[in-house]
């Protein structure tokens, strides 16, 4: 009798640890196309949960600010599946991503949205975010639109004197979108076109498709992930000597690419992708944070992702509650201004304030995170070229 005391009473005391604590869902594409851009962005989620948890956790109680972890592969119906059991079974109250665009709308629509759950995404760029939720205000994210991002890269390739080029994009949502933009940016300032062509992504060879684009032009536009394509297409480029010139955005903008295609080959290849101004206090501040903890402060995303985690965790605290129901306004609440201006790291300071009943501004790692009627945020641009066998950029937007 004692020992089946014993045994209810520590089950009922685990049961009630678990319901106190604070529960994110954070679908990361751990494996697929980009696992190793994504790695520093666990790394940033990660770290600003640790900041929460170091600083008093969530309330007044002190409960713990949990993250719930799922792959949601860079695929849609991975994503599905992913945040189903999030939300449906760890009951989380809010999103912290996706990563990649298709799963990030495909989640959206078919699970957080119907559920009621906001999501947050860390990268999520593709401008069809933008009007698909219908005005629940349920779908916001920490990086900027590729609406602004192909404008800026129509504008780099005419400013490096590239008069026409043809562009090859990876047949998803995230590819497609972003290669439609620059397509019609670039047009409309006065570049050619010369091929504008979807490939399927995981071929073993793509020599017919570059064949046919280099015939009209030295110079490609190339949007894909670098593990599901992107590095093929440049290898058979390079191979038969179809361009000279590449240029591209995000899901080419890893190491790997350096490693595999070697960085004395890629003297004339640009990649653009979001980035933080550097002179920026929230970025001061997350740098050192970062720099402290071996996370690559600059990353693709990686102050993006840091972001929105300390985001979601500041507007729970604003709601006083981890009812789904008040999550987003109270994310507009503490990423707008007016208030007091947090900092990453500083959730202690935000916390205090709020319980004094005053308003918090939050000025993030990659800059403001003021969120527009649609949950967009502005943002800046680099243009990323090798340098000492490294990625390297400077903002050019």
């Amino acid at each position: 009798m004692k020992i089946k005391i014993a045994t209810s009473l520590v089950l009922s005391l685990m049961i009630t640890a678990a319901q106190a604590d604070v529960i994110v869902g954070n679908p990361m594409a751990q494996t697929g196309p980009i696992p190793d851009l994504v790695a520093p962005m666990v790394q940033a989620v990660d770290m600003a949960a640790e900041h929460v948890n170091a600083q008093g956790g969530m309330f007044a109680a002190g409960e713990k600010f949990t993250i719930a972890r799922a792959d949601s592969q860079c695929d849609p119906v991975a994503a599905v599946d992913a945040v189903t059991k999030l939300v449906n079974v760890s009951m989380v109250t809010a999103i912290v991503g996706p990563v990649c665009s298709g799963a990030t709308i495909a989640q959206a629509e078919s699970v957080s949205i119907p559920a009621g759950v906001v999501t947050l995404s860390v990268s999520a760029s593709s401008p069809m975010i933008t009007d698909m939720e219908s005005g629940t205000d349920l779908v916001f994210r920490t990086a900027a639109s590729d609406a602004y991002q192909g404008v800026a890269l129509a504008e780099l390739a005419l400013a490096k004197g590239i008069k026409d080029i043809a562009v090859s994009y990876a047949n998803d949502d995230y590819n497609a979108a972003i290669a439609g933009v620059f397509a019609k940016a670039y047009a409309d300032l006065g570049g050619t076109i010369t091929s504008n062509q979807a490939h399927e992504p995981n071929k073993a060879s793509y020599r017919a498709e570059v064949a046919t684009l280099g015939a009209s032009s030295d110079n490609l536009a190339l949007f894909a992930y670098y593990g599901s394509g992107g590095i093929t297409i440049m290898r058979n480029a390079l191979e038969t000597g179809a361009f000279s010139t590449f240029l591209g955005a995000d899901g080419m903008l890893a190491q790997e690419v350096i490693d595999q295609i070697g960085a004395e080959n890629l003297g004339n290849a640009t990649f653009t992708t979001s980035t933080s101004d550097q002179t920026a206090s929230g970025f001061t501040a997350w740098k050192a944070l970062a720099d402290a903890s071996g996370v690559p402060a600059a990353g693709p995303f990686v102050p993006n992702s840091y972001d929105a985690t300390f985001l979601i965790a500041l507007a729970i605290e604003k709601a006083g509650s981890a009812d789904r129901s008040l999550i987003a306004e109270a994310l507009r609440s503490v990423a707008n201004a007016p208030g007091e201006v947090i900092l990453p790291g500083e959730f202690a300071k935000a916390k205090s304030i709020l319980a004094a009943g005053g308003e918090i501004h939050y000025a993030g790692a990659a800059g403001p995170q003021d969120f527009d009627a649609n949950g967009d945020v502005a943002g800046y641009f680099s243009a990323n070229v090798v340098k000492n066998g490294a990625w390297d950029g400077a903002i050019i937007k």
